[in-house]
């Protein structure tokens, strides 16, 4: 049987001895996947005030979207001031935030003039991972929030179901704290304001979680504000 192609995975380009800024000028160069040729740029994880020593929240999204490919920022589009307006809610500082995605290029198709997302797929998922890992290793973040399931199945296993184990702390290699729960978008496509608001409200308990967390006056791993649906 002829050999598989080697998967393309971003890890040779992960710089020595690394720091933030080592990585993100490694990263907008990167090309272990075809999502390069579609994306504006790379958008990297970013902190806000590059808070010293290192944030005590990443949190981490599916890829960049329309405008942040435009930006070249992580979730400054609709998404991100929907989470902007529930970590106020939640009490969270968002200086003490890094937001990332586990993608770094935005991945689209086209709808005439609009460009549509369009989910990665395993390959491009393993492809750039190396660039997430070793943002975790940089910050080594208290607590790490999966926003969707590509997120959550990338850091925690491709069978975890966020609808199961939403806002659960839960233990990991990765940070003293995982804790996974919904991605924004999802909460801005809900069919009517009602739902929207119960959506949106849902999404706060879950940061609520992590800022119990933050604070010291959190639930142990294991947890949390809901149970198993």
């Amino acid at each position: 049987m002829p050999k598989r192609p080697p998967v393309q995975t971003a890890a040779p380009l992960i710089p020595e001895s690394p720091t933030y800024d080592k990585l993100r000028k490694a990263a907008a160069g990167c090309r272990a996947c075809p999502l390069w040729k579609t994306g504006t740029q790379t958008v990297f994880g970013e902190p806000v005030g590059r808070p010293h020593p290192g944030p005590r929240v990443m949190l981490v999204g599916e890829q960049p979207g329309d405008q942040e490919d435009r930006a070249g920022k992580p979730f400054v589009g609709p998404s991100g001031r929907l989470l902007d307006e529930a970590l106020e809610a939640a009490g969270i500082d968002r200086s003490q935030v890094y937001v990332t995605n586990t993608v770094k290029h935005f991945k689209w198709t086209g709808q005439g003039k609009r460009r549509l997302h369009a989910k990665p797929n395993t390959t491009e998922i393993r492809a750039c991972l190396p660039w997430l890992e070793a943002e975790i290793r940089v910050f080594r973040p208290d607590v790490i929030v999966c926003l969707g399931a590509t997120a959550a199945q990338a850091l925690i296993g491709k069978d975890f179901r966020v609808t199961q184990s939403r806002g659960r702390p839960m233990p990991s290699d990765w940070a003293r704290v995982v804790v996974a729960t919904v991605h924004p978008s999802s909460i801005l496509r809900a069919p009517d304001p009602e739902a929207r608001e119960a959506q949106l409200e849902a999404f706060i308990d879950d940061l609520r979680v992590v800022a119990r967390l933050i604070h010291g006056r959190g639930a142990e791993a294991g947890e949390g504000a809901h149970a198993p649906m």
